[in-house]
């Protein structure tokens, strides 16, 4: 950690060049010749990259960041926010620190905070920004996670877990036994030092697979910014061994969407052909596999088994995108060209053999307007095309 990079000068040219154009800067004379010219460029790509994600740290002066790539995989600090609101006690310990944002939002919710990050570097980093940030209940520890809760003699209210995959691991496959650390393989250690352990995971994880390798979970929060799911949370309870709670979660500028239900809990669909309005829901709803509990809670149908998308005679609220059906449109040759070529839309396919990008090139079909046009299966395995206007 250069710490001649928290100058006064080198602090107000990172600030002055956030607009430049990288490429041309790194190309250029350094003014700065005692400090490492890409440690200085790395420094305004980090900080630009916070501007949004990170605006606590963006608009604190004198932070150290690290590499970029550090700063595209930490929490932002919406969704650090919102898993530190789940939780609180006395101690927490976090096993996988990294830049620090959700300890930060952590030690808000606890009394004294442990972060453990054995790259030393990045350890001292998150130490001093803490401190310009004037947290003081967080102690970051340069060392092995495991080797500290293996050595530690105190228990601890909540342990969090933010396992990374394996560089090693080939394929698309995501499994928390293939990340570091190994959880199902040390959770019986983390259980004999907290009753209580909160574990992040990536999108990708499947949530049976994560069940399977997972024990005693309680409850599951798919949590998603604006309709992108960027992770999923796993509360876990020593003993607990009862009905797990899902909830799918998206957090948007206006509002924040919540749906709740019981994981297994059995709620047949019902199904019906196309009504007044179109129902597609939000992206946490899809991944959660329960989309089929909104037929019940609100008295809607849907298109088909495989196209997860509803239909009802009245405009009900929703958790996701609504649209008034203004014409529906079998998919046959003779009626497509005439209707659809060259038209201006926004295209989905829901259980459709076409792509996107195949149906707009086969019917010059450009991108945009106010016209959204949903290509998918009805229940009689008809397909259609719903040419809706957004609500």
């Amino acid at each position: 950690m250069q710490l001649s990079l928290l100058s006064a000068e080198i602090q107000e040219f990172i600030n002055s060049s956030l607009q430049a154009n990288i490429s041309k800067l790194a190309l250029s004379k350094n003014p700065f010749p005692e400090v490492d010219w890409k440690e200085i460029i790395n420094q305004i790509v980090s900080k630009n990259k916070s501007q949004h994600k990170l605006p606590t740290w963006f608009n604190t002066d004198n932070i150290y960041y690290p590499a970029s790539i550090s700063i595209e995989q930490t929490s932002s600090e919406t969704t650090a926010k919102y898993k530190s609101e789940l939780i609180s006690g006395t101690s927490l310990i976090d096993l996988t620190g990294g830049f620090g944002v959700d300890d930060y939002y952590f030690s808000k919710q606890f009394e004294h905070v442990i972060h453990c990050e054995k790259n030393a570097v990045l350890s001292e980093m998150v130490q001093h920004n803490y401190g310009v940030l004037n947290v003081n209940n967080i102690t970051c520890l340069a060392q092995n996670s495991t080797e500290v809760i293996e050595q530690s003699e105190n228990a601890f209210d909540w342990i969090y877990i933010d396992p990374s995959r394996r560089s090693d691991v080939k394929g698309k496959v995501f499994l928390l036994k293939d990340c570091l650390p190994n959880v199902p393989e040390n959770l019986s250690l983390y259980f004999s030092k907290s009753q209580s352990i909160l574990i992040k995971t990536a999108p990708i994880l499947d949530i049976t697979a994560g069940c399977m390798e997972l024990e005693n979970i309680k409850s599951i929060h798919i949590v998603a910014i604006e309709n992108e799911v960027k992770e999923i949370l796993w509360l876990l309870e020593k003993g607990y061994d009862a009905e797990i709670e899902v909830n799918a979660v998206n957090i948007q500028k206006e509002k924040t969407d919540c749906t709740t239900f019981i994981l297994g809990e059995h709620t047949p669909a019902r199904f019906s052909l196309t009504q007044e309005f179109l129902y597609e829901p939000n992206a946490p709803l899809l991944k959660s596999g329960g989309v089929d509990y909104l037929c019940d809670a609100l008295h809607i149908t849907k298109l088909h088994p495989h196209s997860h998308l509803f239909t009802h005679s009245e405009l009900v609220d929703f958790p996701g995108r609504r649209f008034s059906i203004n014409e529906v449109i079998p998919f046959k040759k003779e009626n497509l060209k005439k209707q659809l070529e060259g038209k201006k839309m926004n295209i989905t396919t829901r259980n459709f053999p076409l792509t996107v990008e195949e149906i707009r090139k086969k019917y010059k079909i450009a991108d945009g307007g106010t016209i959204y046009a949903f290509f998918t299966t009805n229940i009689n395995n008809e397909k259609i095309v719903l040419i809706c206007t957004k609500i």
